[in-house]
């Protein structure tokens, strides 16, 4: 039987270069890092997950939770989330718990692929597309003068992706400034959509939007706080342009506060932060049942990447059938990171604006032993 015999870790750190430091409005970040999650089954199957934010966060907490899962076996995933979750109550849930939760939730699907001889995607409801349109995320706020907006778009302007986003949130006359040259850059064809990571309250947000929406913006991303759920209500509401939010949200329920109340057009579960893959699918029926898009967030290494694919495979096009408006995009990050581009033997690169599904057994991916030997920092 496949019961789970051990869960480790293995902390990865890219630093970049003095100077190279890029982000966001809040805050540019100077290094990429990104915490796998590694399950051994008790007959020698390897599962590989990750988990999102500080490895040494996940650490904690997977030293308070690893025994709801040691000899367990693997279809029991949701059952041990379930004891966690209520065990655990005053520890909250939005938290590197479920950050660590998710990785291994993930590593748990790989691990059930392998043991069957199934690719995730089909695990999850089939292999529904062959490949995943994606969307660049690019254009971040940057100190390198080599590396400002028009240079970060330019080179995506001819990669065949349908659409990109790009970082705004330093106020609105500066996103009305972005956005023009964004569309001048990109064209009339590609999709723009925006970012400005919560940096804003309601009504900095509307102004901004206002300036923006005669660009023909395709969506808004994380205009308010993550927890704002009343300003997610009124904003949505009023904004001229579809609200994007949820990379920062936590289980179902986190989501069901803002699908249900219509404060959102655009949902994005991160699946190694919401409570893994499993979550990541209850939310996208929520979605269904909404009439919600859904566009998981995604910006890790290329195990995030994998999962967040063989997901997508699996999602029906609901409520459309014979024509789609606009595809379930996936988010490809181009920034700097070699523990997207680098970490597998076979490389999950966008071909075209695309991603291929891969259709081996589990996430379909083998990490390069000397990238993870030369970026790990146990």
């Amino acid at each position: 039987m496949a019961h789970i015999r051990d869960i480790n870790l293995i902390p990865l750190v890219y630093q970049m270069a003095p100077g190279k430091a890029y982000g966001m409005a809040r805050n540019l970040m100077g290094m990429r890092a990104s915490c796998l999650v590694e399950l051994t089954t008790e007959d020698g199957v390897v599962g590989i997950g990750e988990a999102w934010g500080p490895a040494k966060a996940t650490a904690g907490y997977l030293e308070v939770i690893k025994d709801a899962y040691i000899g367990r076996e693997l279809y029991d995933r949701e059952a041990i989330l379930s004891d966690i979750l209520c065990r655990y109550y005053h520890l909250g849930w939005q938290n590197q718990m479920l950050a660590c939760i998710s990785g291994i939730n993930i590593a748990i699907y790989d691990a059930m692929g392998k043991t069957l001889g199934l690719p995730v995607c089909k695990l999850l409801g089939g292999r529904i597309r062959d490949r995943i349109p994606a969307y660049a995320s690019d254009g971040y706020i940057s100190r390198d003068p080599d590396n400002q907006l028009d240079a970060q778009l330019e080179r995506i302007a001819d990669r065949g992706f349908p659409g990109a986003k790009f970082k705004i949130g330093l106020g609105p006359k500066s996103d009305e400034q972005r956005v023009a040259l964004a569309r001048r850059i990109l064209g009339d064809d590609m999709l723009l959509l925006v970012d400005t990571n919560g940096n804003y309250t309601v009504d900095v947000a509307l102004d901004s939007m206002r300036r923006i929406a005669p660009y023909d913006v395709h969506f808004y991303e994380e205009p308010l706080p993550p927890q704002d759920f009343e300003g997610y209500r009124i904003l949505t509401s009023r904004a001229p342009i579809p609200v994007a939010t949820g990379e920062a949200l936590y289980t179902i329920w986190d989501f069901c506060r803002m699908i249900a109340p219509r404060a959102v057009d655009v949902v994005q579960p991160d699946p190694t932060l919401c409570g893994g893959l499993d979550q990541a699918k209850a939310v996208a029926l929520l979605c269904q049942a909404h009439s919600v898009r859904f566009s998981p967030h995604v910006w890790g290494s290329a195990v995030s990447v994998a999962a967040a694919v063989h997901l997508l495979a699996s999602l029906p096009g609901y409520p459309h059938s014979d024509n789609q408006p606009y595809p379930q995009l996936l988010e490809y990050d181009v920034g700097t990171n070699p523990l997207r581009d680098e970490l597998l033997i076979e490389p999950l690169h966008a071909i075209e604006g695309h991603v291929p599904v891969p259709d081996k057994p589990g996430l379909g991916i083998e990490l390069d032993p000397e990238v993870v030997r030369r970026y790990r920092v146990d």
